[in-house]
């Protein structure tokens, strides 16, 4: 496998692709993070501070619409899989994340019920979702990055007008003056995650990077983002077809 301790996601070519199953349990989480990452540009960002600065990025959210594209990287810099995925967004509980490339699937939510269609099975897993219960994702999907003080270190590592002057291990991130990009340590002994860095290019969502503590790297590279257009009201819906089999994990606590 390609060796990826020193990539660019725009090199990558896809080589051994493996199914989306094992990774949709957590994708819905921080893609609920990712897509509110964008937000108009407000102007002097160096005068915030680091946690003000990501608040005033993830403000002004109501849709949001983005192609991604998906690497997820083993710990020895193989390329484990890639992903092409269409996203959608709505506050406070909409979330469309459907897998176009190479395996087809389909997670959307309301806010309160969750369905995961898997073509090529020919079923459809339904469940119970309840944001509060996801912590990271939860806070952002409502804007609520001061609180994330408490769980996480947040770092403004390069802010708008500086270079790249080292390696941070974002993979791809610009060098461009106009780049910011924050890094989030979490606090938490039993975090599964290392470290997340969020980047942004001319304040719009640009990438999500994370890293796990057995050295996975998942990373998100966002295009065509579009802000704030309505979306149509079964966007965050879904209706088995005919003759799929329907798995209902609901339950009440």
């Amino acid at each position: 496998m390609k060796n990826l301790n020193n990539f660019s996601l725009l090199s990558i070519k896809p080589s051994t692709l493996l199914s989306t199953r094992v990774f949709s349990f957590w994708i819905p989480a921080f893609a609920g993070m990712t897509v509110l990452l964008s937000a108009p540009v407000y102007p002097q960002p160096v005068q915030l501070d680091d946690v003000t600065r990501l608040d005033a990025l993830l403000a002004g959210i109501e849709t949001l619409s983005a192609e991604v594209e998906q690497v997820i990287v083993e710990a020895d810099g193989g390329v484990l899989e890639t992903s092409s995925i269409r996203m959608h967004l709505q506050r406070p509980g909409g979330f469309y994340w459907e897998t176009i490339e190479p395996f087809p699937e389909l997670i959307v939510t309301d806010g309160s019920t969750l369905w995961n269609y898997q073509p090529d099975l020919e079923q459809v897993v339904i469940e119970d979702w309840d944001s509060a219960s996801e912590e990271l994702a939860a806070q952002l999907l409502n804007g609520r990055v001061n609180s994330l003080q408490g769980e996480y270190d947040i770092r403004l590592i390069r802010p708008e007008g500086e270079g790249n002057d080292g390696d941070s291990g974002t993979a791809g991130a610009s060098l461009r003056s106009e780049a910011e990009e924050f890094l989030l340590l979490p606090q938490a002994a039993d975090s599964p995650y290392s470290q997340i860095n969020l980047g942004f290019l001319s304040s719009e969502l640009d990438f999500i990077y994370l890293r796990s503590k057995d050295g996975q790297r998942t990373i998100w590279r966002f295009h065509s983002v579009v802000r704030n257009t309505a979306l149509p009201p079964d966007t965050f819906t879904f209706t088995p077809p005919e003759g799929i089999e329907v798995i209902r994990n609901t339950y009440t606590q």
